[in-house]
């Protein structure tokens, strides 16, 4: 019966850190590109910038993972300070937004709209 408390005791105690774990919210800073697929493209470009300028960030940016202890990861406690885990969370926005450039080809000229006449 006490070992069947202590073991109680300690799932109990280890499920508490699972809500605040790094591992969730680091994965929590991943995000969809397709959101940004109605966004015009200049606008989500100045959109992109700006975020990048205000997180002092590059406009290359992605989200990084911290790696815990090997088989640690839902239990170890995310320790980073509001700024990093802002910046985390911005870098994975503007990850998000590049995916959303790069498939839409953004920022670079349209070929496909070059009129095509037969020879005279």
């Amino acid at each position: 019966m006490r070992w069947n408390m202590m073991i109680l005791a300690s799932c109990l105690a280890t499920a508490g850190c699972v809500g605040n774990s790094m591992s969730e919210r680091q994965d929590a800073n991943i995000e969809s590109s397709l959101q940004y697929d109605t966004v015009p493209c200049d606008q989500l470009l100045a959109q992109r910038n700006g975020l990048a300028q205000q997180n002092n960030l590059p406009v290359t940016a992605k989200p990084t993972f911290y790696n815990p202890a090997m088989g640690f990861g839902p239990f170890t406690p995310d320790m980073r300070s509001k700024a990093q885990r802002d910046s985390d969370k911005a870098a994975g926005e503007i990850d998000a937004m590049n995916r959303s450039i790069d498939r839409r080809d953004c920022g670079k000229p349209d070929n496909q709209k070059k009129k095509f006449a037969l020879p005279s």
